[in-house]
């Protein structure tokens, strides 16, 4: 930091570091803007004169062929490469407010697929615009993908192609500075081919899509393992991992991802799937006329009886918790409260909350896709060696702070009263009634340890592989780790709890598997993705199994703007939960099936604003198991 670059560049913090070197953000003192320089490191002052010369040519044709494609709206604009004290330096568009795939996959969760899809439209044109200049990437991945606001400040809507540090015209003379026995790419997205020594094509590029885009709704690759030779012997032997959350993209990304690039799905194909998947013709029966809105239904249920849970958690007993959004019958809108048919008034369909575009809600949703993984931080719960005593004289399982007399169950749903911020210290737990109370959590599962020291070691990431498929269907939650003290281990049986907890507010009902067809929801917080519903009334929403007749499937989630009211959000939610979640996407024919969505006031009261989107026939029949 500090040092000027060719007398001009003012180095100012540094941004990243790859396999090359250092990416700085610069003040170009000429032009008084702000750059992104690229530094070529060697950490081995004796490395080989052979490589380093390699390494610098490679910089430089980095910067050309990314050069050649300048102005392109999804390739990061090269300006200059320069030489400094002997080496070379690549003076790059600086993309503020910028991140890559993988650490939004990382920090948020898995995307959307229509999200997903948008994105790997705009990685396409900029690699076919590549390919028509004879340039291969031959390194897509998610961390060379950036995703930074536009200029109407929606997050994540500009989507850049990055790093084409390995990039090679294969027709060209120029030199090649890869050694022969050195695969160059990242294991796991290298096509097959390439794995086995074939050279870079554009077939190999879109192999490399495929799993990245894979990669965006699935939140690991189809041939991730534990080394990157098991990782390049599944490229080249295994089929990928069948897709869980892919919907729409699910046969695109088997098109992609065929071994034999001779019968792989071409860029112009691929190319015109996506653009089915990122704008769906849709029909005009499941449009939706925002000015005769009923409003937000509310239910009252036995909850509204129910004690008070503990200071600050939940909504208070007696507010109505959730109701469902449906478009009304022709001609007709429902009154608030009351239930009565009134004929709606003459002139403008009432005020549409303005929403920048399909796009920024798609981000959005993929986004709150965010918040549906943000388990993957497990705080350690619990003291290392003081854990107190109970009422019967032995130790408490998790330490005087978490309070708990026994040990927790798989099952066991709980309250958590933290002192401060929620998911900052720890809380204290108490166990709850899963139906009759209103629990800010439930553990999903137990990890088993040879000692406490262990427990520590591996609990955390045992309980975030035990709970990654509840935790990806849920809109809402986090994981926690509760861990037995030293003095606690016999005490917590040798286990370590795996807590599922509401991120913004309560969970009030049982979770994932511990739920049973039939269950009323009070709130939309368990309502999770592939659920089965039977509806009862506007007001009424019940689990059903998927196996029988049914009159709604839960699709996914979206999250409408901070600044939404609940009154607007009545107007809003199905032209939301249309757009970010349509059921073309999943399989659905627009023909047959409609938009429905559900919403508690919880999320508002929360300020995380998300709707459940749902899916159900238009003729107003049950659907079957084997729909759609």
């Amino acid at each position: 930091m500090g040092r000027v670059i060719a007398g001009r560049y003012l180095l100012l913090n540094r941004l990243g570091t790859g396999g090359m070197g250092h990416v700085w953000l610069a003040h170009d003192q000429h032009l008084a803007c702000e750059v992104a320089l690229k530094e070529i490191v060697f950490r081995n002052p004796a490395e080989a004169a052979q490589e380093r010369a390699a390494r610098v040519a490679r910089a430089r044709a980095e910067a050309r062929h990314a050069a050649g494609l300048r102005g392109h709206p999804h390739v990061v604009t090269v300006h200059d490469v320069l030489e400094h004290e002997g080496l070379p330096w690549i003076v790059m568009e600086y993309v503020g407010g910028a991140l890559d795939l993988r650490d939004l996959v990382t920090r948020r969760g898995t995307l959307a697929p229509a999200e997903c899809a948008r994105i790997g439209l705009a990685v396409l044109d900029a690699l076919t615009a590549g390919h028509e200049r004879g340039i291969m990437h031959r390194d897509v991945k998610p961390a060379n993908i950036l995703l930074a606001p536009d200029r109407s400040g929606a997050p994540h809507a500009r989507v850049l192609l990055t790093d084409y540090g390995i990039s090679v015209q294969p027709d060209s003379s120029e030199t090649r500075w890869t050694l022969t026995s050195v695969l160059v790419g990242t294991a796991g997205y290298l096509a097959p081919e390439r794995a086995q020594g074939g050279p870079p094509t554009a077939a190999a590029d879109l192999f490399s899509l495929g799993c990245t885009l894979y990669y965006g709704v699935e939140g690991r690759g189809p041939f991730d393992r534990d080394t990157e030779l098991a990782a390049l012997t599944a490229v080249v032997l295994e089929e990928p991992r069948p897709p869980l959350r892919a919907g729409a993209l699910e046969p695109l990304l088997a098109a992609m991802l065929t071994k034999n690039p001779v019968h792989r799905i071409t860029a112009e194909d691929a190319e015109a799937a996506l653009s089915a998947i990122v704008t769906p013709q849709s029909h005009p029966h499941t449009r939706v006329d925002l000015g005769s809105q009923p409003p937000w239904a509310q239910v009252e249920t036995e909850a509204s009886a129910l004690p008070p849970p503990g200071p600050g958690f939940g909504p208070p007993p007696h507010e109505p918790q959730a109701g469902r959004v449906q478009a009304p019958q022709a001609g007709q809108v429902q009154a608030p409260q009351t239930g009565q048919v009134h004929r709606p008034q003459t002139g403008p369909a009432g005020r549409r909350h303005h929403r920048r575009s399909n796009v920024l809600q798609s981000v959005t949703a993929g986004l709150l896709g965010l918040a549906i993984a943000l388990g993957g931080v497990w705080y350690a719960m619990g003291q290392r060696a003081d854990g107190g005593t109970g009422s019967g004289g032995g130790a408490k399982p998790y330490g005087e702070t978490i309070g708990l007399a026994k040990p927790l169950k798989d099952g066991d749903c709980v309250i958590a009263d933290w002192s401060g911020e929620r998911f900052e210290g720890t809380p204290r737990l108490k166990v709850e009634d899963c139906l009759k109370g209103q629990p800010d959590g439930q553990v999903m599962a137990v990890a088993g340890a040879g000692s406490a020291d262990e427990a520590r070691a591996n609990g955390p990431a045992r309980c975030e592989e035990r709970t990654e498929e509840t935790r990806k269907k849920l809109a809402d939650v986090r994981g926690y780790v509760v861990l037995p003290t030293d003095a606690g281990f016999q005490a917590a049986g040798r286990r370590s709890a795996c807590l599922l907890l509401g991120a913004n507010g309560g969970v009030y009902g049982p979770l994932g598997q511990h739920r049973r067809p039939g269950l009323t929801f009070i709130d939309t917080a368990n309502m999770q993705k592939q659920d089965c519903l039977d509806e009862r009334s506007d007001r009424d929403a019940r689990l059903a199994s998927c196996d029988a007749p049914h009159d709604q499937r839960v699709l996914g989630f979206t999250r409408l703007d901070p600044d939404t009211t609940l009154e607007e959000a009545k107007q809003q939610s199905l032209e939301a939960c249309a757009a970010d979640v349509p059921p073309i996407q999943y399989g659905y024919d627009p023909a047959r099936y409609e938009t429905a969505a559900w919403a508690s006031r919880s999320a508002w009261k929360t300020g995380t604003h998300f709707v459940v989107c749902t899916v159900k026939r238009q003729d107003g029949g049950t659907m079957e198991s084997d729909e759609p």
